[in-house]
């Protein structure tokens, strides 16, 4: 018996479903070598990859979104990263099999995600997850980005699902705010892109450390 009763289950997606931080790592560097600045490890650039572009070229270039260059940097960040979105992403080690157990069982699944629709869209076509998700809710798709609820209110009404049976698992605490504010079952996925935040306190209903625990929970 799975230790939580759900109808469907919607995952954020860069450090919950996706390690996306290698292709992030990629572009950035591109980007700092193109302005003559030393690159940054991986590992630097994963622990605040969940801040988004605006983070990483924060961080990277010692500035702040006020300052006069940053969106010029920013945008020509994001064009680097477009043309880098699948050299290294994959899926966290298990959740394709993960995701073929909830097919197996005819459980929907989905992406609500602050990722936009034009880098999400590309790289879901390109590893062309089975089963497919059968929703997938942008920023550009809803007024209101997490930790709104209504992204993942969204994906619940696409899946067909109620929110109060509905899981939700994401790896940062906006993920979780937008999930429970939603109503749904929250996972706090630990195994992601954690800075210095502390998961055990953002009021997730589940912790997990692993895509194996997930995996437990669920079946």
């Amino acid at each position: 018996m799975p230790a939580v009763n759900y109808q469907a289950v919607l995952f954020d997606l860069d450090g919950t479903l996706l390690d996306t931080a290698p292709d992030f790592a990629i572009a950035l560097n591109q980007l700092l070598a193109r302005k003559e600045r030393p690159p940054l490890t991986e590992a630097a650039i994963r622990a605040i990859v969940s801040n988004g572009s605006a983070g990483l070229i924060a961080h990277a270039f010692n500035c702040t979104e006020e300052d006069a260059e940053f969106e010029a940097i920013r945008s020509e960040f994001l064009e680097v990263y477009l043309d880098n979105l699948c050299q290294q992403t994959r899926p966290f080690p298990g959740i394709e099999t993960l995701l073929k157990q909830l097919g197996a069982q005819g459980t929907p699944w989905g992406i609500v995600t602050n990722k936009p629709s034009l880098y999400t869209q590309v790289i879901l076509d390109e590893l062309k997850l089975q089963p497919a998700p059968g929703s997938v809710v942008c920023p550009d798709h809803v007024e209101h980005a997490k930790p709104h609820p209504e992204p993942v209110l969204l994906g619940c009404k696409q899946l067909g699902s109620e929110p109060q049976h509905t899981i939700y698992v994401g790896d940062h605490r906006r993920d979780i705010e937008s999930g429970r504010d939603a109503g749904t079952i929250t996972i706090a996925a630990a195994y992601g892109y954690i800075d210095d935040d502390h998961p055990q306190t953002w009021g997730a209903r589940h912790l997990v450390n692993h895509v194996d625990e997930l995996t437990a929970l669920l079946f």
